[in-house]
């Protein structure tokens, strides 16, 4: 059973209001000022929060902040009810973090949808989704059946593309998230000189495009087929619902596609202060980790122009390095395919 905090110093409305949430099944805990309001939230820990703003000894924006403060209370959804209709007195409830604003007079129904809302809300944001075609898919769809954003897809087209097709060119105004169903991309710049280099390589299960996406800015890289791929899209307006249409919805979007943020900010370190060695070593690991997924042992069958591209260096310089791994028999190579014959030694070279 779902259990709602009212905290109301009207004895009246707090009793009424609880009368109301009893017989529509819920379980209800009472308090007649924020103080005892904030003890009973840390306490009982209850599934929604329904608070007045004027109250004495401590007003609704206190509750609020305490409670945002407390790590085991900061996700409740926080529901004002309050006679206090000032767009400011809005504005400054939604900026402490409120989910929803009720004034009175309301009627029963009102109360009862915004209750519903929040709880349906809240088990979205709870739920674990895989960073795959399903979880995106998953989210989507329970972020609809939700009632939050009712003009999204019911489903997103699936593109073939071709070996060296272009996804997006740098420079040009994104339209689509990208997630890579099948094949292989890889994400070039080219610098100064007019020299490619690759920024980062994708494969099945990963997400393409989002931070031009997010920033609201034009591509500043471009992404190449480097092997036959399926790719779904999802256009550019239905992504940015809902990442800017709800703070919630939108930090959990962002942390289902962005999983390999952290790993492509140390591979760029690497890059920046690692020697070649090193760098040749990380970069193999790297591709060797990204395009085995499913917990296979396949080669590598990148071309050494895109491997070198990869790890920032002549092709010329890459060919000798892998050399020396393949004579200190730490990778194979065969038919042009390499083989990583001792991951352990390669991923912790000491020079």
């Amino acid at each position: 059973m779902k259990s709602i905090l009212v905290i109301d110093d009207n004895k009246d409305i707090r009793e009424n209001t609880a009368e109301i949430l009893d017989l529509a099944g819920y379980k209800t805990y009472t308090a007649e000022n924020g103080k005892q309001g904030v003890d009973l939230a840390v306490s009982e820990k209850p599934d929604v929060i329904v608070c007045d703003i004027m109250m004495p000894e401590l007003d609704g924006y206190g509750v609020l902040h305490l409670l945002r403060k407390h790590a085991e209370t900061q996700n409740i959804p926080f529901i004002f009810l309050t006679a206090k209709t000032e767009r400011s007195d809005f504005r400054k409830g939604m900026e402490l973090g409120a989910d929803d604003y009720i004034t009175k007079p309301f009627d029963d129904i009102e109360l009862l949808n915004a209750i519903e809302t929040r709880l349906k809300k809240a088990e979205v944001l709870n739920r674990k989704y895989p960073s795959s075609k399903q979880g995106i898919n998953q989210f989507i769809k329970d972020v609809k059946d939700a009632g939050f954003m009712k003009q999204l897809a019911d489903r997103y087209e699936v593109e073939s593309f071709t070996k060296k097709q272009v996804l997006y060119h740098e420079g040009k105004r994104p339209r689509f998230l990208y997630y890579v169903m099948k094949g292989k991309v890889k994400a070039v710049k080219s610098n100064e000189d007019g020299k490619e280099y690759i920024t980062d390589l994708f494969s099945e299960g990963d997400f393409i495009g989002y931070t031009a996406l997010i920033e609201q800015k034009n591509y500043d890289d471009s992404a190449v087929i480097l092997e036959d791929a399926e790719i779904l899209q999802i256009p550019r307006d239905d992504f940015q619902e809902m990442i800017f249409g709800d703070l919630g919805i939108a930090a959990k979007f962002i942390r289902i596609i962005t999983q390999n943020v952290k790993d492509k900010e140390e591979r760029m370190i690497s890059l920046a202060y690692g020697s070649l060695r090193k760098r040749v070593a990380r970069a193999l690991m790297d591709i060797h980790a990204k395009f085995n997924s499913d917990g296979k042992n396949n080669p590598i069958e990148i071309s050494r122009e895109d491997t070198a591209r990869y790890v920032g260096t002549a092709t010329e310089s890459l060919i000798r390095t892998l050399s020396d791994f393949k004579a200190e028999k730490l990778i194979e190579i065969k038919d042009g395919k390499i083989s990583i014959t001792d991951p352990e030694k390669l991923k912790n070279l000491l020079y």
